[in-house]
């Protein structure tokens, strides 16, 4: 062989392998995440890059069983108020210091202290956390909770370095430092967050790019130009309207997923002065405007019929779904009944949503329903991360928004609808709500618990502190060059095995 030969074969091994292990992944998400702080966070777009940025001590499979990460096992005894885990011994904090039982006992009492974390009313069952060696850690509980390996499947289970977090404080956020397979590098607001490979991560060898980069994007439309344009690679949520136009693009490829969670609006109940409406303090005015909402209707105008009309916090797909309490119809003229009932000839409510085109038409078609009923919404279209500040604060009517839902059904329910509920925007509080989801947290037996869940959604159902619309499914749209890509329920992006050619 010449020597132009073998320097023309190099070259062409050199490109391939450039292809094969492409350099970067860019990823367009629906909204640029809050903050960057797993016992701050709350928005379903930072999970997903937590995903990639902080391991947990438990994951879950495509079909949501509960399997091993940092944990390696763990065990139940004392009649299911202890809990026992061995970890891994090969993990490292991307400063360099060590992943043991200390850093988890650390994490846990930060998530259960932190006066800021919304972690804790879903690791309230933990009355201590214990360090029994130098890699296994044991949870004492105050009662039995079904829900916790779920818990420490997500957020409540990622591990940030201990060490971060005493030198940074709440400045973490800003820079946080986990222990996953891609460490943090650089956030500019509205526009990227950047992680690169964290090469002495245990299981580096199944990631195959150097960089992450994910893009906030909210308009759905410029969303898939760029990634038909070459400038995303991958992009999440896309707009049931352009799945038929996706499957029929050579050059892209799609996945879905049903999701385990819901859309809704939630009201301001009793959450400071602009809960003091007839809107918040009345629940007949809530019921009317669910009653002129008609749910299927919105399914096929805004959704193309790809998602399923909802009125609970489970999906129909669910084993937890209460079948006996099926999706209500329309009825203007009962809806107009119930606001005479309440004194009241029409209304008006200011309603937020997500600044992007899918959720602007949603609230329009229910604009224009609720018209019928003479409730006058008026929509204000606002950043993601800035629509949930405002509503922390109280500063709201109402919101339309989701939540991305959890394997366990508590975690669709009992951070929203308890009254120390770490997601309780509305400051909705009613002691027989809590008794009953506390009490289906304590049992281990699964027709308990949806007798529990069934009983706190029929009172819900009266009060609608959240008016549930619909279930989603997620949608996926990438470059056909992307190889492994699995869809999971929880619709996260889970980069193990995954190649770009």
């Amino acid at each position: 062989m010449t020597i132009r030969k073998l320097m023309t074969t190099l070259l062409a091994s050199v490109a391939m392998a450039s292809a094969a292990q492409a350099a970067d992944l860019r990823i367009g998400l629906q909204e640029d995440p809050d903050a960057l702080d797993t016992d701050q966070a709350r928005t379903f777009v930072g999970r997903i890059v937590f995903e990639s940025l902080c391991d947990k001590l438990v994951n879950i499979t495509p079909g949501l069983e509960f399997i091993p990460e940092l944990a390696t096992s763990w065990e139940w005894s004392n009649e299911g108020k202890t809990l026992t885990m061995k970890l891994r011994e090969d993990a490292l904090f991307h400063d360099g210091t060590p992943f043991n039982a200390e850093a988890v006992v650390a994490n846990i009492e930060r998530s259960t202290t932190l006066p800021e974390s919304r972690r804790k009313s879903e690791l309230s069952s933990v009355e201590t956390v214990v360090a029994t060696g130098p890699y296994e850690v044991t949870f004492n509980l105050k009662n039995p909770d079904a829900t916790l390996i779920a818990q420490l499947s997500d957020r409540a289970g990622m591990m940030i370095s201990p060490t971060a977090a005493a030198e940074k404080g709440l400045e973490l956020a800003n820079s946080p430092v986990c222990s996953g397979p891609y460490k943090f590098v650089e956030r500019i607001q509205q526009d990227r967050i950047v992680l690169e490979k964290f090469a002495e991560h245990y299981d580096a060898g199944s990631y195959s790019f150097d960089r992450l980069i994910f893009l906030p994007i909210p308009d759905t439309t410029v969303r898939l130009a760029n990634l038909r344009s070459g400038d995303l690679d991958m992009l999440e949520r896309l707009a049931p309207s352009d799945v038929a136009a996706v499957k029929a693009d050579g050059s892209l490829a799609f996945s879905a997923a049903t999701s385990l969670g819901y859309q809704g609006i939630t009201v301001n109940v009793n959450n400071g002065a602009r809960s003091e409406t007839p809107f918040g303090k009345d629940k007949r005015v809530r019921q009317a405007l669910s009653l002129a909402i008609d749910r299927e209707v919105i399914n096929q105008v805004v959704f193309e019929g790809v998602y399923a009309a909802g009125n609970q916090p489970f999906p129909p797909t669910s084993p937890w779904y209460d079948q006996t309490n099926p999706v209500p119809a329309r009825d203007v003229d009962a809806a107009k009944a119930l606001l005479a009932e309440a004194g009241l000839d029409g209304i008006k409510v200011e309603i937020q949503t997500a600044n992007n085109p899918v959720q602007l038409q949603l609230m329009q078609v229910v604009q224009a329903m609720a018209a019928e009923a003479g409730i006058d919404i008026s929509i204000k279209a606002t950043e993601f991360a800035t629509m949930l500040q405002e509503q922390s604060a109280g500063n709201y009517d109402a919101t339309q928004v989701g939540w991305s839902g959890r394997t366990d059904p508590d975690g669709n329910i009992h951070s929203f609808m308890t009254c120390a509920g770490g997601l309780n925007d509305s400051k909705f509080c009613m002691e027989e709500i809590d008794a009953l989801l506390n009490k289906a947290r304590t049992s281990t037996d699964a027709a308990e618990r949806k007798a529990s869940y069934d009983a706190a959604n029929a009172i819900l159902r009266e009060e609608l502190p959240i008016i549930y619309l619909y279930h989603q499914t997620w949608l996926w749209a990438m470059s056909n060059k992307i190889n492994g890509f699995q869809a999971y329920p929880d619709g996260m992006i889970r980069l193990s095995g995954v190649t770009m050619e």
